[in-house]
């Protein structure tokens, strides 16, 4: 009954723009690591943890007991962009664990509380200290719903509307093909594809008569998320740094949704060797709580008081749950735990595959975990790719969620059944998200 009253008058007061609340229709009430319990009395496995927020999922309790502390302490909660004990011990933190030449010596940005506001940062910054307007971005994107985020991301429904007609269209964007194997602009693989999109870039900018301007940065996620857990190949990430630095452009690489341990390092672009110029982060940096900056090289901090400013740039409880969590994550090397316990679900993934043709890809990285789901009865591209299955996909979630599973979907057609466990997930959990999936997958199928 409260579940229903909840819903009800959620659906009456909110926006039309809700995601989550429709596709998951539970009322938490209670959470405790990968598990949440809703106001109907079940409890459901949480492998959507946020969107990739909470790292050490529900309620850690070294978080929480942080918090507790720090409200007790009398510690202001919002100080604006001064600093204070807790940010100094925050930022101290995030700088030891900062990937390559940004560590330790990078400049900090704090942005309003969300990553798409870290990605305007960025941009801008980007032009003031180029003093070029363009940016390149790729296929697939999610850099965020923003005008000037989302006039970067690929879905035509972000930038303006369904017919991408929209003000965000007028930025100056140039795309290049995201290296996606399992469909491939190029018709060729990833790694084939990726070789391709970075000799593209580099024809874009080296050819005078290419039409694209040298543009201020490249921005780019080095597993594509919300594009349906697409990973580029490092060595595509590698030639792009190249490009970008013998060209004097900047990269951007957005980290929003792969930081802090997601992919099974604590930075995505660390397993590459590759150092971006700027580094955009948000979700699991704030421990649960909307925090979201941008790192970046020293030479590029050309800004002026106020170029990039907001009432909401970092809280004092943010601060204190993201200290605990930067620190927790490496020292229980739970990156490592996650390229270890992704491992054993993306194989256990591909069995159920073996068994169920509706599963045509199992990709990712750490506990960043995407099955492509396709049709297979439907014709087969050059490269034995078949076509996407978006109402089987959906039939699938709310099959899980029946089982007690929260998970979501993604990629072209939200095709794409997207695993984005916290960090802390047991082996039993693990086990039982298998088992659960297996379950929705053969009722789903004899269903159809």
């Amino acid at each position: 009954m409260l579940r229903a009253q909840l819903l009800d008058r959620q659906e009456r007061r909110e926006s039309a723009a809700r995601t989550y609340a429709r596709t998951l229709p539970v009322a938490p009430v209670a959470a405790l690591g990968a598990e949440v319990t809703g106001a109907d009395g079940r409890t459901y496995l949480d492998c959507l943890s946020g969107a990739g927020t909470l790292a050490l999922g529900h309620n850690h309790p070294a978080v929480t007991g942080a918090l507790r502390t720090a409200l007790d302490s009398g510690a202001p909660l919002h100080t604006l962009d001064m600093i204070t004990p807790q940010k100094d011990a925050f930022t101290t933190e995030l700088l030891v664990r900062l990937p390559g030449d940004l560590r330790d010596r990078a400049k900090l940005h704090f942005c309003s509380p969300a990553g798409t506001d870290a990605v305007e940062a960025a941009v801008k910054l980007a032009r003031d200290a180029t003093g070029r307007t363009g940016i390149v971005s790729f296929t697939g994107a999610y850099h965020g719903m923003t005008l000037g985020a989302a006039a970067l991301s690929g879905p035509s429904r972000m930038r303006g509307g369904s017919a991408g007609t929209g003000p965000a269209d007028a930025q100056p964007v140039t795309r290049l093909p995201y290296p996606y194997g399992y469909r491939c602009p190029f018709g060729l693989g990833a790694e084939e594809g990726g070789r391709l999109s970075a000799r593209l870039l580099e024809n874009y900018l080296t050819d005078p008569s290419s039409g694209v301007g040298t543009p201020a940065a490249v921005i780019l996620e080095v597993v594509q998320g919300e594009g349906g857990v697409v990973e580029g190949p490092d060595s595509w990430l590698r030639e792009i740094r190249r490009v970008t630095a013998e060209n004097n452009v900047l990269l951007i690489i957005d980290e929003v949704q792969t930081g802090i341990g997601r992919t099974g390092d604590y930075w995505a672009c660390e397993r590459a060797g590759v150092t971006p110029d700027i580094l955009v982060t948000s979700k699991a940096v704030g421990g649960g709580l909307p925090l979201a900056l941008i790192a970046y090289d020293p030479a590029l901090d050309t800004w002026r008081p106020g170029d990039h400013t907001g009432t909401f740039r970092g809280n004092t409880l943010a601060m204190v749950a993201g200290e605990i969590t930067l620190r927790t994550v490496a020292e229980e090397q739970l990156a490592e735990r996650a390229a270890k316990l992704g491992g054993t679900i993306r194989a256990g993934l591909r069995e159920l595959a073996r068994e169920h043709r509706h599963i045509g890809e199992v990709r990712g990285r750490g506990l960043m975990i995407g099955a492509e789901l396709v049709d297979p009865e439907g014709e087969a591209d050059e490269l034995g790719s078949l076509p996407a299955a978006p109402e089987f996909a959906s039939r699938l979630r709310a099959a899980c969620l029946a089982r007690g599973l929260m998970l979501e979907l993604g990629g072209r057609r939200d095709s794409v059944l997207r695993l984005l466990p916290p960090l802390v997930l047991s082996d039993e959990q693990a086990d039982s998200v298998l088992n659960r999936l297996s379950d929705a997958l053969a009722d789903v199928e004899r269903a159809a």
